[in-house]
């Protein structure tokens, strides 16, 4: 475990210390995703973002006087689907409520939300660990709301503007029972969460721009003590390792107050990514300081169970089966698998590539070559799906299968890779325009004769017992083949006529 230590500049190391093997760490989770629906919640306006502030906005979603919300179906949906994911018992009525606090960019001062009766809850998803482990999250609840706007603060803080083009913007927030007891295991836990939520195209799962945002609850205790300890929140962090490097900072920082006999503030906290410290951002609220209501202009949501079975029925394949079939169809191994199942491009990649080439290098092709060279150009894998791409899977697997066959060697394949990669020409021409086949054994033994024949002397050095220079001719020899000759089919005829 670890252990804060203050350093210069109020800034705080974290050490290693066995004193903290006594305490457990308890975290739970809020998640809130950004559905990826054509409109808003409650009104007509596109959900997309635009750059141009308060493009995007109507009567309804600013909150104006006598406006009257209406549900948008595709969030009920949506909310279904993701509460049938994670194995949630689906309310058959849920109701809507107000929800009362101010804030500049939410101008009716309420947030439409579900209190008491949200869609879904009850459920559970299960977690691998990369040592083969899992652990179970318990859901207790999703539940339908709104999106605020946006402040925008002056560089200066001389002044503040309000964007409300988010406002209206469908969320579902997912809360988990506090059954997380490590800053590992949240980041496993919401990696998990985020591969479910863009497997069901639910939401783009875009961090950066806030579709999938975390609220992190931490409190520690003794271990052994049922009693949870006093809790802090960590805000609106958007990315795994930000939220990963913040909950081992608060645990950290929780133990240390702890021993030495101080209280914890129950807080919202926010991350300070330069300086890698938590700092406070207000008092944690509780429910009754929201004043929640009913609301009024929203009937209650039926869903039926017919529709439960209709969205059921849609329901795709989930990560974790993913990487058992993956597996068992192309015999992959668990670490292979895994990176596929947790990047559905990725995998829609791979599979349509399989369906050219049964070469069990392809997946090395893909996870070294093709990555390296997308994160190198700031390339998506979803651009190389089109037919029209360079790098399809088509003509990745007809690069496969000429290594496969034996037609090219791999340090060829590497170079009709980046011809591939910048013409798009097909790999069989490309090979055929540069006359980079590989050398049969027939053309190979007059080219290693010649290497012989200029390096008499050293051939007779070699034949006298100097054996360290076989790497010399093996050099020599595939300099002149330029690389196309097969290093054992060079050996074999090295000995042969050494």
């Amino acid at each position: 475990m670890i252990f804060l230590s203050k350093i210069p500049h109020g800034e705080i190391m974290i050490t290693t210390s066995p004193l903290h093997e006594r305490y457990e760490p308890v975290i739970g989770i809020e998640v809130h995703i950004q559905l990826t629906t054509t409109t808003k919640i409650f009104c007509r306006c596109l959900n997309i973002p635009l750059a141009q502030p308060n493009s995007n906005i109507c009567e309804i979603c600013t909150g104006q006087p006598g406006s009257l919300p209406v549900l948008n179906k595709s969030v009920a949906e949506a909310a279904v689907t993701m509460g049938l994911a994670t194995n949630c018992t689906i309310r058959e009525i849920s109701i809507f409520a107000r929800k009362h606090y101010f804030y500049p960019d939410l101008p009716k001062n309420f947030q439409i939300t579900q209190a008491d009766m949200p869609i879904a809850e009850h459920g559970s998803i299960v977690v691998p660990r990369e040592d083969g482990s899992t652990f179970t999250v318990r859901i207790r609840r999703i539940h339908i709301e709104e999106d605020a706007g946006k402040s925008i603060h002056a560089p200066d803080n001389s002044s503040s503007f309000v964007d409300l083009n988010r406002a209206g913007t469908p969320l579902l927030e997912i809360v988990s029972e506090p059954d997380i007891h490590s800053a590992a295991d949240a980041r496993l836990y919401l990696k998990e969460l985020h591969a479910i939520v863009t497997t069901l195209g639910i939401c783009s799962g875009n961090m950066e721009e806030g579709a999938f945002r975390a609220d992190t609850n931490i409190s520690v205790r003794l271990k052994g003590v049922q009693t949870l300890g006093t809790r802090c929140e960590l805000k609106n962090i958007n990315s795994f390792k930000f939220i990963s490097d913040a909950t081992t900072y608060e645990i950290s920082r929780h133990i240390e107050l702890l021993e030495q006999g101080e209280k914890i503030t129950q807080q919202t906290r926010l991350w300070d990514t330069r300086k890698r410290i938590t700092i406070p951002m207000r008092s944690k609220e509780e429910a009754a300081d929201y004043r929640y209501m009913p609301e009024p202009d929203i009937p209650p949501l039926v869903v039926s169970k017919e529709l439960q079975d209709k969205l059921l029925a849609r329901l795709p394949e989930m990560p974790l089966q993913r990487v058992d079939r993956l597996k068992r169809d192309y015999d992959l191994t668990t670490a292979e698998a895994t990176i596929l199942a947790y990047d559905s491009a990725l995998m829609n990649y791979y599979e349509a590539s399989a369906r050219h080439t049964k070469s069990p290098k392809l997946i090395n092709w893909i996870l070294r070559d093709l990555l390296a060279y997308l994160k190198e150009h700031n390339q998506s894998i979803n651009e190389c799906l089109k037919s029209t791409a360079h790098l399809n899977p088509q003509k990745l697997a007809e690069l496969v299968e000429l290594i496969e066959q034996g037609a090219i060697n791999a340090r060829i394949g590497q170079e009709v890779f980046v011809e591939l990669a910048n013409t798009g020409k097909s790999p069989k021409l490309i090979v055929a325009e540069k006359g980079v086949g590989k050398i049969e054994e027939k053309q190979l033994t007059p080219l290693v004769q010649e290497v012989l024949t200029v390096y008499a002397k050293k051939v007779q050095e070699y034949q006298n017992g100097n054996e360290k220079l076989w790497g010399f001719f093996v050099g020599k020899v595939m300099e002149k083949t330029q690389g196309r000759a097969e290093p054992h089919l060079v050996a074999t005829t090295l000995k042969k006529l050494l």
